[in-house]
């Protein structure tokens, strides 16, 4: 990319471009795209963009709006003639998606601007083609017009989604290859999902700080001081579609009630391990999860801190003991908490090999995952947790954790170390989630 050449080279660019050409060149798109916001190649129906909040969403769509339209030359015809621009409301569709700062209007070369028409809500271009605003909260209004390409924003936020985007459906219905723009923050809606799996559906994406260029520093430094490393922040920055699974032990709301920006000093600090099964490059990852307390008056009003995600990629047996025993000198962690189901005796001799003197204490599952979870999960119910920054990844484990068991991929690794540390600290010293013992005489 120019971008990145040495200022030497692009000067010789632009030196050698010709009067014409450097002024037609801030309206070529495709010279300054980001590749989140070039269309795939393929026989597609629907594109779909999800982008972090300032990712470039906006500018994708108007640029790919103005490349359906227009024609090589102002008056000349394009590949489109009638448009729908689909947004929550009216009033998002004009301040955002026609003249906002990255909308239809500023992106449109000045012989190609098209006319709003206030009055009957579209937009008419110099070659004629037409643009009509509809509301996602009136999707009655989409039945009747008919269209050759459509630009969506915000899917994801509608409250009527899935009535409109049906009476969409049925009006994209002219020309050889009827296309669809779909740019928004992603959000666990069935709508959206529903979309992503299709055959028809091609995806791009990017975080937030893709387009660091183009954004203020200080809008940067603060959401991300405030968000990173959270589940709003993978789904709001990171552009990442952050699902909650039926019936999960933990919901995105219950974890974002927990969060903390900092801990306080604590009175007891473990490091939780679940080793894997196997060492290898296909084994699952070891969970090593950091948690503290406040163990102040009755136990059954102490508060539990989770500090640190340490869980690594499981390669080795050596690899995941030494991430453990980093992490407890990181955190000044009193012990090492470690499940020895599976590897019995090896967990602690491979922890002593780091180090002799290393307090230990192993613990086996009489019960099974889910089972276990159970009266964790009931902690945060209580609001007896706290979470810092950075536990994405074990905070999208734990909402997957249902009482069925675990619903994602491979073995909720970071949670079973977040349980063990959480009864070791808490549920143990409190008593009040043992099930009674039955006698038999």
């Amino acid at each position: 990319m120019l971008a990145s050449e040495p200022p030497e080279v692009q000067e010789a660019f632009l030196e050698g471009l010709s009067a014409e050409a450097l002024c037609a060149l801030p309206w070529l798109f495709e010279f300054w795209a980001m590749p989140h916001q070039v269309p795939p190649a393929g026989d597609w129906k629907t594109w779909v963009i999800l982008g972090g909040r300032g990712a470039g969403k906006t500018r994708a769509g108007s640029e790919w709006v103005r490349s359906k339209v227009e024609g090589p030359c102002p008056q000349d015809t394009g590949q489109a003639h009638r448009v729908a621009l689909v947004g929550e409301t009216v009033e998002q569709v004009r301040e955002v998606m026609i003249f906002g700062d990255s909308g239809i209007l500023a992106c449109s070369p000045p012989d190609r601007v098209p006319e709003w028409q206030s009055t009957r809500k579209r937009l008419v271009w110099p070659n004629g083609a037409v643009a009509q605003v509809f509301s996602a909260h009136e999707p009655e209004s989409l039945r009747g017009p008919q269209f050759d390409c459509a630009w969506v924003d915000e899917l994801a936020k509608w409250k009527k989604a899935e009535e409109t985007w049906s009476m969409l459906q049925f009006g994209l219905r002219l020309g050889d290859n009827p296309q669809q723009c779909v740019t928004t923050t992603p959000r666990d809606v069935a709508i959206l999902k529903d979309l992503l799996k299709r055959d028809s559906t091609v995806v791009t994406s990017a975080a937030t700080e893709a387009n660091r260029a183009n954004l203020a520093a200080s809008f940067l430094a603060e959401v991300e001081a405030r968000y990173g490393g959270t589940r709003l922040g993978r789904q709001e920055l990171d552009g990442v579609l952050v699902e909650n699974t039926e019936g999960a032990l933990w919901t995105s709301a219950l974890i974002e009630a927990a969060r903390r920006d900092s801990a306080p000093a604590l009175d007891r600090i473990v490091v939780a391990i679940d080793p894997p099964v196997t060492g290898h490059s296909g084994s699952d990852e070891c969970g090593i999860v950091v948690v503290g307390v406040e163990a102040k008056g009755d136990p059954k009003d102490w508060i539990a801190w989770v500090l640190e995600d340490a869980s690594v990629s499981a390669s080795s047996p050596t690899a995941w003991a030494h991430a453990a025993v980093a992490a407890r000198e990181r955190h000044g962690a009193d012990r090492l908490v470690a499940e020895v189901n599976q590897g019995g005796d090896l967990v602690q001799t491979v922890l002593n090999q780091i180090d002799p003197l290393l307090p230990f204490k192993a613990v086996r599952a009489q019960r099974g995952k889910a089972a276990r979870a159970e009266p964790v999960a009931a902690l945060y119910e209580q609001g007896r947790v706290r979470h810092v920054r950075g536990l994405g990844a074990l905070e999208d484990q734990m909402c997957r954790m249902t009482t069925r068991g675990f619903e994602g991929r491979g073995s909720p690794d970071r949670v079973d170390a977040l349980v063990w540390a959480m009864t070791e600290l808490v549920i143990e010293p409190s008593g009040q989630f043992r099930r009674p013992r039955v006698r038999t005489l």
